[in-house]
């Protein structure tokens, strides 16, 4: 999961440096119209810079796409902390409030996850971004893992597979039938599974409205 990307406002061209401007540019387009879609001109003109200072600080396309999947993964944690500090020292509280984030987004957010859609993109063998992707998939699901764990599920690893499926497939079908079909029960769905894992429902607190208002996936 990535935090929704954020389009620069006006006049941040004059206050960022040059670098995160072009990364938060070429994340705003990659999202938008897939890593083949756009080209270094087009990141470098929304950046407000050119060619010649977008590769002094990215040695190639491939270069910025490293960066940029590095970029949305450290968005992700930034959710993950999000949701520690709205409830801290209470996992259940944790996993549920990470099952309503994940369907907001998604219901919010059409694209679906960048890592995702950056496999698809990524077709050469041995091509460093599939590291990437696939070092980050699994960081998730282990951190799922360990909060399933720490929340008291029957059996924690199946439990955060099965939640982590959900999640991708939950995706795929926003993408393709739109808010309207299976994605719109994913939250149900899985507090539903949850439950059957030993894990007690919860009510909503005022920590969950927090997340709710800034959080990301």
């Amino acid at each position: 999961m990535a935090k929704k990307p954020a389009r620069p406002e006006r006049g941040d061209a004059d206050v960022e440096p040059p670098r995160e401007r072009i990364v938060a540019c070429a994340q705003e387009l990659f999202h938008r119209h897939g890593i083949r879609g756009v080209g270094v001109e087009a990141i470098a003109e929304a950046a407000g810079t050119n060619k010649m200072t977008l590769y002094r600080h990215f040695g190639s396309k491939d270069d910025l796409i490293l960066e940029y999947l590095n970029y949305t993964g450290r968005k992700t944690d930034e959710l993950w902390a999000e949701i520690e500090a709205a409830s801290p020292g209470d996992p259940v509280g944790q996993l549920y409030a990470y099952i309503d984030a994940v369907g907001r987004f998604i219901a919010e957010d059409e694209r679906g996850c960048d890592f995702a859609n950056a496999a698809v993109e990524l077709t050469e063998t041995g091509h460093p971004g599939l590291k990437v992707i696939e070092e980050f998939k699994n960081r998730q699901r282990d951190r799922l893992a360990g909060l399933c764990e720490a929340a008291g599920a029957t059996q924690p690893g199946l439990l955060a597979d099965t939640i982590f499926l959900l999640i991708e497939g939950a995706r795929v079908s926003r993408r393709s039938v739109g808010t309207e079909g299976p994605s719109a029960n994913l939250v149900r769905t899985s507090q539903a599974l949850i439950a059957s894992f030993g894990v007690p429902l919860r009510k909503a607190s005022a920590s969950d409205a927090r997340v709710d208002s800034g959080g990301r996936t």
